[in-house]
């Protein structure tokens, strides 16, 4: 009796488990609902808070139905998890994805890495062949210089993922927020890791040339 107590003690406690982020997924994807018009191509931006807090995306282009699915501190795979809530939902003709910058602050190993992100490319491109998808590499930050290394590393790697792959492409955001061989200083927040208006008014230069 005592060990039947205790078996469903237990799966109560793993059924009332939350996913990560599962509350923060639902309010993006409530919000989401709310602006989607599913007669237009749509174009998403997902990943962690770099994008996330890329409040004016839609606006930098605005010939297109863009939505942000971004959730802040998120990684490969937390991603993998929401693949449906955050991108194949919305049946979208091109999706924008910025993983990795957390995963390798969580000292995670680029190859580690980029197995997850293998996996998720596969699952999109299984469920919606005609999808094109963007990686956008690691960015460089302030706070996270120390680890530019491996960075570097993860970023090398997903170009090659990238090149392997038909409807992929890779965006370096990386080089043009370097001033020489150091990261440029004013284009960050005060934490030193998420950027202000001219840190995306870099990443925008580079990404509009996706966009189409």
């Amino acid at each position: 009796m005592r060990y039947l107590f205790v078996l469903f003690f237990a799966f109560n406690v793993a059924a009332q488990a939350q996913l990560p982020f599962e509350e923060e997924v639902k309010q993006i994807q409530q919000q989401s609902d709310s602006l989607w018009d599913s007669s237009r191509p749509t174009i998403v931006f997902t990943g962690s808070s770099s994008i996330r807090f890329w409040k004016d995306v839609q606006e930098r282009f605005p010939q297109h139905q863009v939505l942000n699915t971004g959730f802040g501190g998120s990684q490969f795979s937390d991603l993998e998890l929401y693949l449906d809530e955050l991108i194949l939902n919305y049946k979208p003709v091109k999706v924008f994805i910025y993983e990795g910058d957390n995963d390798i602050f969580a000292k995670k190993r680029p190859r580690k890495i980029l197995k997850k992100a293998e996996a998720i490319l596969n699952t999109l491109q299984d469920r919606n062949p005609s999808m094109k998808i963007v990686l956008i590499s690691a960015k460089p930050s302030i706070s996270r210089w120390k680890y530019r290394g491996r960075y570097r590393r993860l970023n090398r790697k997903l170009n090659r993922l990238a090149a392997e792959k038909a409807n992929i492409d890779f965006v370096d955001v990386w080089y043009p927020m370097l001033d020489k061989r150091k990261v440029k200083q004013d284009i960050f927040v005060e934490d030193g890791l998420h950027m202000n208006e001219k840190g995306y008014d870099i990443w925008y230069d580079v990404i509009k040339e996706y966009i189409d």
